[in-house]
């Protein structure tokens, strides 16, 4: 569940930058939200692994 909430904290913190780059057209804001968005397409492999090790793991038990 901690990795989870560090994927709902990592998508607030580029939520400003977001705003700013659809609504203000910042293409500074654009970069940062690109990268932003490979750490939680990142995070969120992690998550699915984990998941899926956790699953199986009840699985067999």
């Amino acid at each position: 569940m901690e990795k989870f909430n560090q994927l709902k904290e990592l998508l607030a913190t580029i939520e400003a930058d977001a705003d700013k780059f659809y609504n203000k057209g910042s293409k500074a804001a654009g970069t940062r939200v690109r990268g932003g968005m490979q750490e939680i397409k990142a995070l969120a492999q992690e998550i699915r692994n984990e998941v899926t090790a956790l699953k199986n793991k009840e699985t067999e038990a």
